[in-house]
């Protein structure tokens, strides 16, 4: 290596360690609170912020209309405070859209989102998620069909921000069996499928990896090797008791570590695809009333790095 070169790898390195957060860093990944952590214990905005930096968090999952309610500026402020990120926002569009409602009414959101898009972006995240249905109202090629092309547009206004959406699919049984007496037809639930539908949605489209969805739905960590990094947008992590399918719920979930899920495999296949992003512990029905706050947040980072460090990447 001629000098030159090592002194600017030797720039770049540092750069990178200087814009780096000060706490939960592991491989790339960052751990994120998640509000799934503190669900009936009242901790609004901006104290679950306040909440995610006392705990040790590296970012926070965050909801775009209470900060837009303090202000651009307020909110900036208060990230660069704590020294922690905005990791990633719910698409910001009110039900049954993006996926329900008539095209006209879908239409007619799309300048709010450019919006709320904006003020994110100059917040500083620039990440956004929605809930990908495993049941439609329609077969599933005249679904997709629909779902193409309402995300589709949605990646066309997310650009203006340089802003990716993660699509997250639902692998629990319990969501993907159609119910009795409705019209619904299967739909999407795994991995391979999630990512194929991104791609053709558009280059900023990608995939919310939820550990919890992943196993149930018959995941491999082949699934995830012959993903690109770049359509991961974030991940969720949680774990499981070995359960027959059609017993599981979706609050049956435990803190990562405590399960049957072969987590330090999961996060050893994040790691040689490359993945650097946000992961959000949300170990949905774990938390008890009895526990405060400060004491689930941190539980869940501790078993979250827990993990992390058995496979190697913390």
């Amino acid at each position: 290596m001629t000098r030159r070169a090592f002194l600017r790898q030797s720039a770049s390195a540092l750069a990178a360690f200087a814009l780096a957060p000060a706490r939960g860093i592991a491989a790339g990944m960052f751990v994120s609170l998640n509000g799934a952590i503190t669900a009936g214990k009242n901790v609004g905005w901006p104290d679950f912020a306040r909440l995610a930096a006392r705990a040790g968090y590296a970012g926070v999952d965050w909801s775009l209309a209470p900060a837009q309610a303090e202000g651009l500026e307020r909110t900036k402020a208060l990230f660069a405070e704590l020294k922690i990120r905005p990791t990633i926002a719910n698409l910001p569009m009110p039900r049954p859209l993006p996926f329900g409602g008539t095209d006209a009414i879908f239409a007619q959101a799309l300048p709010k989102l450019a919006e709320d898009a904006a003020f994110s972006a100059a917040a500083g995240c620039h990440a956004m998620m929605v809930v990908l249905p495993p049941t439609g109202p329609v077969p599933k090629d005249e679904y997709r069909t629909l779902v193409r092309d309402r995300v589709a547009a949605i990646s066309d206004v997310l650009k203006k921000s340089d802003t990716r959406l993660g699509l997250e699919f639902l692998g629990v049984q319990q969501f993907r069996v159609p119910r009795a007496g409705t019209p619904s037809h299967p739909f999407i639930w795994t991995l391979p499928e999630t990512v194929a539908l991104a791609k053709d949605c558009g280059p900023n489209i990608g995939v919310v990896l939820d550990v919890w969805h992943w196993h149930h739905s018959g995941g491999t960590r082949a699934d995830i090797l012959a993903t690109d990094a770049s359509r991961l947008v974030h991940v969720h992590v949680s774990d499981a008791r070995p359960m027959p399918p059609e017993e599981v719920r979706d609050d049956m979930r435990l803190m990562p570590g405590e399960g049957a899920i072969d987590l330090v495999g999961f996060f050893q296949a994040l790691n040689t695809i490359g993945y650097a992003g946000g992961v959000s512990p949300e170990p949905l029905g774990r938390v008890t009333p009895e526990m405060s706050a400060d004491e689930a947040a941190r539980l869940a980072l501790t078993t979250t790095l827990g993990v992390m460090k058995k496979a190697g990447v913390a």
